[in-house]
């Protein structure tokens, strides 16, 4: 057991059984956890359905309700430390990452020398499709933004993309990430940043999904950009790399 894939899923019916197709098509030896949220529309019931189909390979943690993009991951990194996996990636349920992808990002990792890599939209090779314009703005307006308060070194923070390394997961205090939604991909990129680890980005081609509700929201928007400014103060005056660490 090498590669574990993690997705959250909350009213992902329309697409759960594709992407799931589509990652083990790649035939990479990659295994899916699928994280799901008491979705109403049963998307549960369509992963159970199939994962008899994919003996050892696709597992799925069920959660009482809708409880956040960050707690989800964390539970997922949790579950695949505890079962020995070596590389811990995620991705979204909705094919605006491509499953195709998943390889570069391992890559990266297993022989490129990167500690977490990102699917990036904001380096040389990489690009979005089908966005609207204020989705771009608030996107490419985030990245810059974030990049300015954190001085991070990493074009795409806000990336839902990525490769860890077991090794990173391990030295962070999950206690200590604090935020659930836009911000947490910010704050784990830094977190990690912060503990010495080498992060490097891979382009990718993000496509807004095509099928499905997206859940970007005010709310999540304004949970970045204070949760930015709230990093970058704990980090310099809040003792950060020591609380960040993870001391068992």
């Amino acid at each position: 057991m090498e590669k574990l894939v993690i997705i959250p899923t909350y009213n992902e019916k329309e697409n759960i059984a594709l992407i799931i197709q589509a990652v083990f098509a790649l035939q990479k030896d990659f295994h899916i956890l699928i994280i799901e949220d008491n979705s109403p529309d049963g998307t549960a019931e369509i992963v159970r359905s199939l994962i008899n189909n994919y003996p050892g390979q696709l597992f799925m943690e069920e959660r009482k309700g809708k409880l956040g993009l960050g707690t989800a991951y964390i539970h997922g990194f949790k579950w695949g430390l505890k079962h020995g996996y070596e590389y811990i990636m995620e991705m979204d349920a909705d094919f605006s990452h491509n499953p195709a992808d998943l390889e570069r990002l391992y890559d990266a990792c297993k022989n490129g020398g990167a500690d977490v890599s990102i699917g990036s939209r904001y380096v040389p090779g990489g690009k979005t499709e089908n966005w609207p314009l204020d989705r771009q703005l608030y996107s490419k307006g985030g990245a810059f933004y974030t990049k300015i308060i954190t001085w991070m070194p990493v074009n795409d923070p806000t990336a839902g993309f990525v490769c860890y390394k077991r090794k990173v997961l391990e030295s962070l205090n999950f206690d200590r990430i604090l935020f659930v939604g836009y911000a947490f991909q910010i704050e784990m990129k830094f977190a990690a940043w912060k503990l010495g680890f080498i992060i490097k980005e891979v382009p990718i081609t993000f496509i807004d999904r095509k099928i499905g509700v997206s859940k970007m929201s005010k709310g999540i928007i304004k949970e970045g950009v204070l949760g930015v400014l709230s990093i970058q103060l704990k980090s310099l005056f809040g003792n950060y790399r020591k609380k960040i660490r993870n001391s068992d």
